[in-house]
């Protein structure tokens, strides 16, 4: 009688913890605004050169809240910065795969990225443990990320890792942006070829003073032929634009996601990033 009842009091006990602790565990509503952002570490890969690329990507909490937050005590990564090319503007939602930082062969060191977003921080540390390996140029269907170029004759590059190019504008004057894409329009066995191009290609600011329209913000990769890598079954351009607010350097950020959707459905391929670094001038009248 004394086992049962010490029985029925343990799992009473069990009982009040587990209603506390789901007390504890509230899960909030999401928030539109007054949210922070959490880094996030991806996993790191091996370039070519035997260097590693490690890829960061972030969760901004806010549902409508877009942040600006400059490089310095509120976005840093260390050691070697607090510049390492993160990005200082933040979407909403969960952004994947968003940067890389390459460090040398035999890196056995970790990377830190801390932010500080509505008086919240969050850090995030990236160390080179083997299960955070990455294979971001195919995965286990043999599916490859998307090929972008800034010229008809490339070159083109795949991956999160990227490319960049250098443009100039003088306000008001918007930028054009020319994009050149290919893709293996692979799919996975079994699966049926979606009515959906093969690339889709998103544009957001990356870094600036101002703000940035696009025109349109995620344009339509037009089917056009030229000499693409030999895997490409699909080739297109891109055309589009970008207005400025005010005179700066700022950096756009180009993302071209294949049918694996964006950020390959959670397995970290297979998609692509490209950075356009435009230096806006001020306009004629207000140089005089």
């Amino acid at each position: 009688m004394k086992r049962h009842v010490s029985f029925l009091a343990a799992g009473a006990v069990m009982c009040c913890v587990l209603l506390c602790a789901q007390q504890q565990l509230k899960v909030e509503p999401p928030h539109d605004s007054g949210q922070g952002v959490t880094p996030a570490y991806e996993g790191y890969f091996e370039n070519p050169d035997g260097s590693l690329s490690i890829l960061f990507g972030y969760y901004n909490r806010n549902v409508k809240e877009n942040l600006d937050i400059p490089v310095g005590p509120e976005n840093r990564i260390e050691p070697g910065g607090p510049d390492r090319g993160q990005p200082t503007h933040f979407l909403t939602s969960r952004q994947w795969g968003v940067f890389t930082v390459t460090v040398p062969k035999g890196f056995n060191d970790r990377l830190t990225w801390s932010l500080t977003a509505n008086g919240k921080t969050s850090v995030v540390p990236a160390n080179l443990n083997p299960l955070y390996l990455l294979s971001p140029f195919k995965d286990a269907t043999d599916n490859t990320p998307p090929f972008i170029g800034f010229a008809e004759t490339g070159p083109f590059v795949q991956g999160p890792r990227g490319q960049s190019a250098s443009l100039t504008t003088t306000l008001p004057n918007p930028v054009l942006l020319n994009l050149w894409v290919a893709d293996d329009a692979s799919v996975a066995p079994g699966a049926r070829r979606q009515s959906t191009p093969p690339v889709t290609i998103s544009l957001s600011k990356y870094r600036g003073p101002g703000s940035v329209t696009f025109n349109p913000e995620r344009p339509v990769a037009e089917k056009a032929e030229f000499k693409a890598p030999p895997i490409a079954v699909f080739t297109g351009k891109v055309t589009a634009s970008a207005m400025f607010s005010e005179p700066g350097e700022y950096t756009l950020r180009v993302v071209a996601n294949d049918w694996s959707g964006v950020g390959g459905a959670g397995f970290q391929c297979c998609w692509t990033n490209a950075q356009i670094k435009v230096s806006v001038s001020p306009a004629a009248s207000a140089r005089r």
